[in-house]
């Protein structure tokens, strides 16, 4: 959630920022939105300058009936009963315009980065750096959903029976394969000094907002309606949460934080070769990175966590390529958001496999989220998250870049000591 004194003090660069992030009616939201604060802070005045008033009158009362100024003494009993009235009307106009002050805050997203490039679609993404050479084949490559039913490691038609598409059932070696991604991503993170967390797999509403998941994309999260619980659509919702409501000691940053998890997406409108076997699940793993840090150091962390993910991309043997999304197609509540893709050999495509992201403060303003140097004031504090990594695009892509021409498919040297095996 943006500060509500950066939209008081700057309200051009604010509705600059959301015009970037495509918001046709900016100027309208940001002005009325400081019309309903003006209004706020006059009725907060009125609200004081009633109860000082009543708090005199009320004193007096006593003074006057003792002096026998009776008729004076019954004009200051009115007056403080008009004064109570008052009081309780101007707090109940003062709930209602909180309410609407809340309601039209949380309605924006963040404002881009100063570096981040104007867009209005994926086609407006700069490409930062292209590693490795797009995989090509002496014979003809079989997409991933081919290979994995002929060699057996994952069964479509049973997921889809137990659950419905987009539930794949990994067996045997794929199963492996999974388990030891996950492995070697959680150890990679753990050498480069971040704690693992193991969160639960469901949040409540609380921390679906501090995120920024709601009410921005309610229609994608799986919903437990009975307990009002949501299926997490990734670690860093219940991950970031452990600070909802924290002031940190300087002492204590940056938090470094990974964690494997299932993650749950409704995915709602997505069709066609895009969804097609590891294309786009509805329930996939991921190891997520989360890093909360002091506002000078945010960007510098953001560099720092995309090069790790690109570090995991190199050790794979995928070729990769960052790139780094334009305004128009960065998600709510990103600041600034690199993407990690590779190149899926049959398919003939890039694939998304990691989002790394600064949030800047508005995360830590929807979560009061904080942090102190010494004796200041506590101040909020900067928040990152990145996917490092996530699985099924991974998966589709060794399958796709690493099959052999008999149709076995060879596993990455890094990966061997933790599937116990060297090909499929």
């Amino acid at each position: 959630m943006l500060e509500l004194s950066l939209i008081r003090t700057e309200p051009e660069r604010v509705v600059k920022g959301l015009e970037a992030k495509l918001i046709s009616d900016a100027q309208q939201q940001v002005a009325a939105i400081i019309q309903v604060d003006k209004d706020h802070r006059q009725l907060l005045q009125q609200v004081e300058s009633a109860r000082a008033e009543l708090k005199k009158s009320s004193k007096s009362i006593g003074s006057l009936i003792k002096s026998g100024n009776t008729e004076e003494a019954e004009a200051a009993k009115a007056r403080v009963g008009s004064l109570k009235e008052d009081i309780k009307s101007y707090e109940g106009k003062i709930k209602v315009l909180i309410e609407q002050l809340h309601d039209q805050l949380v309605a924006l997203p963040n404002l881009p980065h100063e570096s981040v490039t104007f867009g209005k679609s994926p086609e407006d993404n700069v490409t930062v750096l292209q590693n490795g050479e797009e995989v090509k084949f002496d014979f003809t490559p079989k997409p991933h959903w081919e290979l994995a039913t002929s060699l057996g490691i994952i069964d479509w038609e049973l997921g889809v029976k137990l659950t419905g598409s987009g539930f794949p059932v990994y067996l045997g070696k794929g199963a492996a394969l999974q388990r030891a991604l996950i492995q070697f991503f959680l150890a990679e993170a753990s050498k480069a000094g971040y704690l693992e967390v193991m969160p639960p797999l469901v949040v409540n509403e609380d921390s679906g907002y501090a995120t920024g998941q709601l009410p921005d994309k309610e229609g994608q999260m799986y919903h437990i309606t009975e307990e009002n619980l949501y299926l997490i659509p990734t670690a860093e919702v219940p991950i970031t949460n452990l600070y909802r409501n924290v002031i940190l000691k300087d002492s204590k940053l940056p938090v470094k934080h990974c964690g494997y998890t299932p993650c749950f997406r409704r995915e709602a409108g997505s069709y066609g070769k895009e969804v097609r076997g590891l294309n786009r699940l509805h329930q996939f793993d991921k190891v997520e990175l989360v890093q909360i840090t002091a506002p000078e150091h945010s960007y510098q962390t953001l560099e720092e966590m995309t090069q790790h993910v690109m570090g995991l991309l190199d050790m794979l043997g995928l070729p990769y390529r960052q790139l780094l999304l334009c305004t128009g197609d960065m998600s709510f509540a990103s600041a600034k958001t690199y993407d990690l893709e590779v190149f899926s050999a049959a398919q003939e495509r890039w694939l998304e496999v990691s989002s790394v992201s600064n949030f800047e403060v508005f995360q830590s303003n929807r979560m009061k989220l904080r942090w102190r140097s010494g004796k200041d004031k506590p101040q909020l504090a900067h928040t990152l998250n990145g996917s490092a990594l996530a699985l099924p695009r991974i998966l589709a892509a060794l399958l796709e870049n690493n099959q052999q021409a008999d149709g076995s498919v060879s596993i990455p040297e890094v990966l061997r000591p933790f599937t116990g095996f060297d090909s499929i």
